[in-house]
């Protein structure tokens, strides 16, 4: 590790002095003028005659026209169980060896996404940039000397005779070089284990042999992780165990509702940098420090961006997009509004909704945030909550009642003709409920004018259930979910809602 500290830190200043040649609207066209180049003639690209886009003067508006939207369900059903079933140059040219299997946290439980030889370079490419960007951090050359820990899925890939399926981590950890997965821990053995509670074990007996600077890793799991490291080895802080750990690279869901409980667990203070990274492809980065607010999209790796305004023009009730849905270039996005972001990959995903909503905080820079899930969103009379509002509301209302919640959920109930939200809030220690709701209500009426409106009319009531953090493990572990990328819906709808209340009222008894 210390000659590779001294080439990592060596090749960012070289590369801090490389100028960007192109604007990102140009880069944008030049990917999608990339992908258009090579599906053409996949069956995909000759139904949508790809090759006669390349000879048309505007092409992106020209894709726009041609190309429809498509959704999960949608592209499935029409192109990628094809895919699936062994068919050869379907979206992208190939054979399609991998597939990512979803988190979960959508109503799908086996969403299959394709992941091509082509993904996974870019991804790799992703990793090489942020690494690269972290010559903003001023890091010495020893920090980069210390272990970086992955704490993913398992390479041990489930294989049918046809693919491959697991999460993406374990995918794209499992097809690097032998020689390189040796420089990141926990190693190929610890990475290949399928059982999420003997991974954890056994990074927890090896973790005093490891000097670790880095951790990458979803934040729920990484606490966990922190937590039993701690009661093991009898100590205070993860710092007894790792005095040289500085930097926690998250990603999955945001750090907000984890990072005091993540700070209590330390000796001294983490940089935390944030990771867009989905079973898509990976699309963005934190490149600046004290920047939590934004995370540089990758306008150059092999993705082409389109956006939908997220309102009801071009959505209805339950978060599907409306056949006129407009879609926007990255040159005609505003700061502030939410997006619901489409995506054209190097994998055969075209024109494709990946489910997650998103606003930019810088658009010079291209900086965005992710704010939800277009199905994880609650209006039921006009209120518009979306997720990040409910994070911040859940941190502030807890903060100032001096408790902790990691976990928590929320779905809307009829109520007296009207409305209600019913809250599910993980707490470390129970506080007194009316409390609890009051200063829930006034947070969320401060951060989202139109709640605080329907809070006076349709939206009668919030009603709030404490439980412990633990509960909502459990929940996971019942629906066999444990691992390195899953993590917990915040808004409960159909079959999940249904899943849950059974749970519960099973644990009750």
């Amino acid at each position: 590790m210390p000659i590779l500290g001294s080439i990592i830190k060596g090749a960012i200043g070289i590369r801090s002095r490389i100028p960007t040649r192109r604007s990102v609207y140009k880069q944008q066209i030049r990917q999608l003028h990339k992908l258009i180049v090579k599906a053409q003639f996949t069956d995909f690209g000759k139904q949508f005659r790809f090759s006669e886009m390349l000879l048309e003067s505007d092409p992106i508006k020209h894709f726009q026209k041609n190309v429809p939207i498509y959704d999960y369900q949608s592209i499935f059903d029409a192109w990628w169980h094809l895919a699936l079933q062994g068919k050869k140059d379907v979206c992208w040219p190939g054979k399609t060896k991998y597939f990512a299997l979803s988190s979960g946290t959508s109503e799908s439980s086996s969403k299959h996404i394709p992941v091509t030889k082509d993904m996974i370079k870019t991804i790799q490419k992703g990793t090489l940039k942020q690494i690269l960007s972290t010559r903003h951090f001023n890091f010495s050359k020893e920090q980069y000397e210390t272990d970086i820990l992955f704490v993913g899925g398992s390479t041990n890939l489930n294989y049918n005779g046809t693919y491959f399926s697991g999460d993406l981590s374990g995918i794209t950890t499992g097809t690097q070089p032998r020689w390189f997965q040796n420089f990141t821990l926990p190693g190929p053995d610890i990475r290949s284990i399928s059982n999420w509670e003997n991974k954890l074990q056994e990074i927890v007996d090896k973790a005093k042999q490891w000097n670790v600077g880095f951790i990458c890793g979803v934040p729920a799991w990484i606490q966990i992780l922190f937590e039993r490291i701690i009661k093991h080895y009898n100590v205070k802080t993860i710092h007894d165990i790792w005095p040289n750990l500085a930097i926690f690279v998250h990603g999955g869901v945001s750090i907000q509702p984890y990072k005091k409980s993540i700070d209590a667990l330390c000796a001294k203070p983490m940089i935390y940098l944030d990771t867009y990274m989905a079973s898509e492809g990976f699309m963005a980065f934190q490149e600046r420090p004290n920047e939590p607010q934004g995370m540089k999209l990758l306008s150059d790796n092999k993705i082409f961006f389109e956006f939908i305004p997220f309102n009801n023009d071009n959505f209805d009730a339950d978060g599907n997009f409306l056949p006129n849905a407009k879609t926007l270039t990255i040159a005609e996005v505003e700061a502030g509004t939410d997006y619901a972001l489409v995506i054209s990959n190097c994998a055969g995903a075209w024109r494709y909704i990946i489910g997650d909503t998103i606003k930019f905080t810088d658009v010079k820079r291209c900086e965005v945030i992710i704010t939800g899930r277009t199905k994880h969103f609650l209006s039921l009379c006009g209120e518009h909550l979306s997720v990040d509002n409910m994070n911040k509301a859940v941190q502030l209302a807890t903060t100032e009642l001096g408790i902790t919640s990691n976990e928590y959920c929320v779905t809307g109930i009829p109520f007296e003709g009207l409305f209600a939200h019913q809250w599910y809030i993980g707490v470390d220690k129970q506080v007194d409920g009316q409390a609890l709701k009051t200063a829930l209500d006034k947070h969320l009426c401060a951060l989202n004018d139109d709640y605080a409106v329907e809070r006076k009319h349709a939206l009668k009531e919030i009603i709030i259930t404490q439980l412990s953090n633990q509960v909502f493990i459990d929940f996971l572990a019942s629906k066999n979910k444990l691992g390195g990328q899953s993590k917990f819906p915040r808004v409960l709808k159909g079959k999940h809602l249904n899943d849950w209340l059974a749970f519960l009222e099973t644990t009750s008894k």
